[in-house]
């Protein structure tokens, strides 16, 4: 039994002038994947994961299909789900969306 889950996801790195990082990032990229929010706007919980992808790098504002590997927790299970968003922070900065294309392992 593997201690993650894998997801084949669009991602869509938000572009800088829209509050977005100003580097790419490489494939290894490990921010904060948040489901859900709080009616204030805050993050209810976050979690662990890797983006991983074949490019070098992915820059601001660009959208590819990536691979996401989340640490395997009881609280992210029924959250995977077909066609499901998600938001990618730094922090308390929203820099990313991914959306759930397909389930690879769980």
């Amino acid at each position: 039994m593997s201690e993650f889950i894998i997801v084949k996801a669009e991602l869509t790195i938000y572009p800088t002038e829209q509050g977005g990082r100003e580097l790419p990032i490489i494939s290894g990229y490990r921010p904060n994947h948040v489901f859900e929010y709080s009616d204030n706007g805050q993050s209810v919980r976050t979690f662990i994961g890797d983006v991983n992808f074949e490019q070098a790098f992915f820059y601001p504002g660009e959208t590819n299909e990536v691979f996401v590997r989340f640490l395997k927790v009881k609280e992210l299970k029924p959250l995977i789900l077909i066609g499901k968003t998600w938001f990618l922070q730094e922090g308390k900065i929203k820099v990313g969306k991914a959306i759930i294309q397909n389930l690879i392992e769980e």
